[in-house]
This record gives structure tokens, sequence and C-alpha cells, in this order.
């Protein structure tokens, strides 16, 4: 995306900082990025708010210390406060199709909401 604005630059830098694995080792560095009214449906199916992701993924270092590839990062800026990013992950051979919205709060981007949904490789159909 060649024309991001400065919104959407902001946004993106911030997913990509949380899905660092020395990030998401640290309750306080987790903090930071997540909004108070964070909410998430994860991969597995799981709803999360802010201090239940903050405890599993700081309660697991070994999980958190796994790499994770993004991919197919795109955004678009939704209003002055709010910048919805889309993009595909790959993590211990599992892919994922991602949805973030974060918001301006105080001159800094908050995660307010994600959703994570699986996706496998599609068999190409029969004739």
């Amino acid at each position: 995306m060649a024309d991001r604005t400065p919104a959407v630059e902001a946004a993106v830098e911030a997913e990509l900082r949380l899905l660092a694995p020395e990030v998401r080792a640290s309750p306080e560095l987790l903090g930071e990025l997540l909004h108070p009214e964070f909410t998430e449906f994860g991969v597995s199916g799981t709803h999360w708010d802010r201090p239940s992701i903050i405890t599993a993924l700081s309660a697991d270092p070994g999980g958190t210390g796994l790499s994770i590839t993004t991919s197919r990062m795109r955004g678009v800026q939704l209003a002055d406060d709010m910048v919805h990013l889309t993009f595909d992950t790959e993590s211990n051979g599992r892919s994922a199709h991602r949805s973030s919205l974060w918001r301006l709060c105080d001159g800094v981007w908050l995660l307010w909401f994600h959703q994570g949904t699986p996706f496998g490789e599609v068999a190409p159909p029969e004739v």
C-alpha cells in the first residue's frame, strides 16, 4: 500500500510491535498497547478481554517466543481516531486471517478489537 496515512503507519507499527515475542511476554509492554476496553475473538474461538489476554500471553513464555510471520498487511483510516488493519499470520504451521481496530487515545494508538480466523490450504475443486 503505497499511500498509507500517518495514522495507518502508526497502527501498523504498533501491530508489529504487539507481535514481537519480547512484548508478548511482558505484561507491562502488552498493557501499553491494549485499550482498557480491549476485546478479542481468538483463532481458538476464545473470547478474550484485556486482563485475560495479558495473563495468558505473559504466562506462556514458551508460546510467546514462537516466530509470527505477517503478510498482506492492509490498513484503512476509518476516522481521525480509528484504523482498521487486516493481515495474515503464520506461526508454527498455523495460518490465520487477522482483523484489528486501533483507536487513538491521548495521542497513543491502542488495540481496541482483534479477531483471528484460522485458514488452511484450500484444495482445488475436483473435476
